[in-house]
C-alpha cells in the first residue's frame, strides 16, 4: 500500500470513529460475545487467516530486497527467478487468503445482522401500543439500520483490523530492527508528526460529517413527513411551500458548505500526510543509501527498509484508533441493547390456555386501569426528547362492570374521551387492566378465563376488531385481506367484497385482488378504505367482533349497505359496538352510557329514551343537528 493509501485509509478510519467514548461495560461485552458465540468458529478462522496475510505482507518487501541483493551479487539469473517466482506465489497466496478473508468477514458481518435485526424486531413487536404512540419511527428504524451495521463492524471489519495490525506492526518492526536499527530509529522519529495532524484533523473532520449527517437526517424527516400522502395534504391545505422550501433550501446548502470544507480538509490532510511519509521515505533512501555505499548495509535492505515504512505506518495509525472505532461499535450495541432491555408490558404467560370453543362472553368485572407512563413504555432518545414525560398513572375507567353473553350486541356511547375505545383495547388485550379482570368464555364456563391467562393466537382468533382510521398496508389487496386469514381463497375474498359492497369497484380495476392500495391505503377513498377494513373483519369470522367507529368515513348511503352486511355477518356472534352516530346502535341489546370512566346508564334504546338521562339528552342532541341540517338543505322559495 502507498503512503498516499495509508492517509487515505487512515482519514476514513478516525472521521468514521465516534468521540465522547464511554469505558468498557463488562455487561455489555458479555452481551457482545453472546452475539459472537453462534459465529466463534469463523471468528477463529478469521482471525488465524489475518495473521497469515499480516506474515504475507511482510514477506513480500523482504524477498523483493533480496532479489535486488542478487542483482548487485551477479548472483545469476536462476536465483533471480526463483526470488520472483516466490514473490508471485505470495501474491496469489494474499489474494486467495484475502478473498477467504472477505468471505469470512462478510458472513460473520452479515450473520450478526441478521441476529440483531431479527430479534430487535421480534422484541419491537412484542411492545405495547403506547410504545408505538409515543416512538418516533424515524428514530425506531435507525437503531435496526444504523446501529446494528454499526454493531456489526466490530465483528466485521475493527476485530481484524487489530489482530492483523499488531501481527503486522511486530512483524514489521522486528524485521526493520534486524535490518538497520539506526535506519529505522530515525525513521520513527517521524511517527509523531504523522499522528498528530491525523487526530486532530481527523477530529475536525468527524464534527463536520456527524454535523451534516444531522441535517441530512431532518431533511430525511422533513421529505417523509412532507412526501406521505397526508402529509402532503396537510402541506397544501394549511402549510406555507414557500417557507418550507426556504428551510430545506437552508439545510441543504449547509451540507454543502459542509461538503465544500470536509474536501478542502481532506485533501489538506492527505497532502501533509503524505508529505511527511515522503520525507520518512527520503530519509530511508539517503541514509540507507550512505551506509550502503559506506558498505555497511547492503543495497536490498534499502529497498526492503522503504517497503516496510508503508507497512509500519498503516498498522501504527489503525491502532492508535482502534479504542475509538472499538468504543463505537459498542456504543451501537448499547443503542440496540437499550431497545432489548425494554420489558413489554403485554406478556403471554408459560401456561396459558386457549379460549374454549363455541360461542363466546365477554365480561368486564370491576376493571380500573390507568394509561402507562413514558418511562414505562418508551426512551428519551427514540422520542427525541432529553427526558421522558413523567406525567402517566391517572385512573382513566373507574370500576367497570358489565357482561355481554354470546351472539348479544352491546353498543358504548358517551362524550369524547370517555373512556369508550379504552374498554375494547382492554377487551382485544392491548393494554391489560391495572384491577378487575376482562374475562373471554362461554355460559357453561361459569365466570369465563381472564384475558390474561389465554394465548395470544387464540385471542387473535377470537377477537376481530376494526378501528376508526381504517389502516391498511402497502400492499395488494389480497394481501391485506388475507393478513386476517392467510389460507383464504379467492372465492372467499370476492365473497366479503362483496358484503362489504366493494366487489364491483375491485373488480373495475385493472389489477383486480392484485392492486396496490398504497401507503396506508391512500389510494382508495375513504369509504372504500373503510369497508376494506371490514371486509378484512368478515373473513377472518372471528367470535367476538369490536367495532370502534367503524362506520365512521362512511356515507348515509354506504352506511346503510355496510350496516346490513355487518348485521349478517355479527348474527350469532359476540359484538362490541362503540358509535358516536346513535342512530345506528338502536338495535343493541344492552346499550352502555360511559362518562368520565365510568358507566353512568344502561339499557336498550327505548328504556334509557324513557329514563330521560344522559342517554336521552345526546339523542336529542343529535336529532337537533340532524333536524338542522336537513332544514339547511330545502331551498328558499
Amino acid at each position: 500500500m502507498s503512503m498516499d493509501g495509508v492517509a487515505w485509509r487512515s482519514l476514513y478510519n478516525i472521521t468514521r470513529a465516534k468521540s465522547g467514548s464511554k469505558p468498557f461495560s463488562k455487561e455489555t461485552l458479555k452481551r457482545v460475545l453472546g452475539f459472537a458465540r453462534p459465529h466463534r468458529g469463523r471468528l477463529i478462522a478469521f482471525v488465524a487467516v489475518s495473521i497469515a496475510m499480516a506474515f504475507l505482507a511482510v514477506a513480500t518487501p523482504v524477498l523483493a530486497g533480496q532479489v535486488v541483493n542478487a542483482i548487485v551479487a551477479r548472483s545469476g539469473g536462476d536465483e533471480v527467478i526463483r526470488l520472483a517466482a516466490l514473490i508471485a506465489g505470495v501474491a496469489v497466496a494474499e489474494a486467495a487468503l484475502g478473498m477467504v478473508s472477505r468471505w469470512l468477514s462478510s458472513t460473520i458481518g452479515e450473520g450478526v445482522i441478521v441476529d440483531l435485526r431479527t430479534r430487535v424486531f421480534d422484541h419491537v413487536q412484542k411492545m405495547p401500543i403506547a410504545f408505538f404512540t409515543r416512538t418516533r419511527t424515524g428514530a425506531l428504524v435507525s437503531r435496526l439500520n444504523n446501529d446494528v451495521i454499526g454493531a456489526q463492524s466490530a465483528f466485521a471489519g475493527t476485530l481484524s483490523g487489530v489482530v492483523s495490525n499488531v501481527v503486522a506492526l511486530v512483524l514489521t518492526l522486528v524485521v526493520m530492527l534486524n535490518t538497520s536499527w539506526l535506519v529505522t530509529v530515525l525513521a520513527m522519529i517521524l511517527l509523531p508528526i504523522f499522528l498528530i495532524p491525523a487526530r486532530r484533523m481527523g477530529s475536525r473532520l468527524a464534527d463536520l460529517r456527524r454535523e451534516a449527517a444531522e441535517h441530512n437526517a431532518a431533511m430525511g424527516t422533513q421529505m417523509t413527513e412532507r412526501f406521505s400522502a397526508p402529509g402532503a395534504t396537510l402541506v397544501k391545505l394549511f402549510g406555507r411551500p414557500d417557507e418550507e422550501s426556504r428551510e430545506f433550501a437552508v439545510r441543504a446548502g449547509r451540507v454543502r458548505d459542509i461538503g465544500v470544507r470536509t474536501a478542502m480538509l481532506q485533501f489538506t490532510f492527505v497532502t501533509a500526510l503524505t508529505l511527511v511519509s515522503a520525507l520518512a521515505l527520503a530519509l530511508v533512501y539517503g541514509l540507507g543509501g550512505w551506509l550502503a555505499i559506506a558498505g555497511q548495509l547492503a543495497p536490498g535492505d534499502v529497498v526492503v527498509l522503504a517497503l516496510l515504512l508503508t507497512r509500519l505506518y498503516a498498522p501504527l495509525t489503525a491502532l492508535s484508533n482502534a479504542r475509538v472505532e472499538i468504543m463505537s461499535a459498542l456504543v451501537s450495541f448499547e443503542r440496540v441493547f437499550e431497545i432489548l432491555d425494554l420489558e413489554p408490558l403485554i406478556r403471554q404467560k408459560p401456561d396459558a390456555v386457549e379460549v374454549p370453543p363455541g360461542p363466546v362472553a365477554v365480561e368486564f368485572d370491576d376493571v380500573r386501569f390507568a394509561y402507562p407512563s413514558a418511562d414505562k413504555v418508551s426512551l428519551a432518545s427514540l422520542e427525541e426528547v432529553s427526558t421522558l414525560d413523567t406525567r402517566g398513572g391517572e385512573e382513566v375507567l373507574h370500576g367497570i362492570s358489565f357482561r355481554v353473553e354470546p351472539g348479544q350486541t352491546v353498543a358504548l356511547v358517551g362524550s369524547s374521551g370517555a373512556g369508550k375505545s379504552t374498554i375494547a383495547q382492554l377487551l382485544s388485550r392491548l393494554y391489560d387492566v391495572d384491577s378487575g379482570a376482562v374475562r373471554l368464555g362461554g355460559p357453561a364456563s361459569g365466570r369465563g378465563l381472564d384475558v390474561r391467562d389465554l394465548t395470544f393466537d387464540s385471542m387473535r382468533a377470537t377477537l376481530g376488531m376494526v378501528t376508526q382510521d381504517g389502516h391498511l398496508f402497502h400492499e395488494s389487496i389480497a394481501s391485506n385481506l388475507r393478513l386476517a386469514r392467510p389460507d383464504a381463497t379467492e372465492e372467499d375474498m370476492w365473497d366479503v367484497l362483496r358484503q362489504a359492497r366493494l366487489e364491483y369497484m375491485i373488480r373495475s380495476l385493472p389489477d383486480g385482488l392484485d392492486t396496490v392500495v398504497g401507503e396506508r391505503g391512500y389510494r382508495l377513498s375513504g369509504g372504500e378504505r373503510q369497508r376494506l377494513t371490514i371486509a378484512r373483519l368478515l373473513i377472518a369470522q372471528p367470535r367476538v367482533v369490536i367495532l370502534d367507529e367503524a362506520t365512521a368515513a362512511l356515507d348515509s348511503t354506504n352506511e346503510a349497505a355496510v350496516q346490513a352486511a355487518l348485521g349478517a355477518a355479527l348474527e350469532g356472534r359476540t359484538a362490541v359496538v362503540i358509535a358516536h352516530r346513535l342512530s345506528t346502535i338502536r338495535a343493541a341489546d344492552v346499550i352502555l352510557v360511559v362518562e368520565d370512566g365510568s358507566i353512568v346508564e344502561r339499557g336498550t334504546h327505548t328504556e334509557l329514551l324513557a329514563a330521560d338521562g344522559r342517554y336521552a339528552e345526546l339523542y336529542r342532541t343529535q336529532f337537533a343537528e340532524a333536524t338542522a341540517v336537513a332544514e339547511e338543505a330545502v331551498p328558499e322559495l
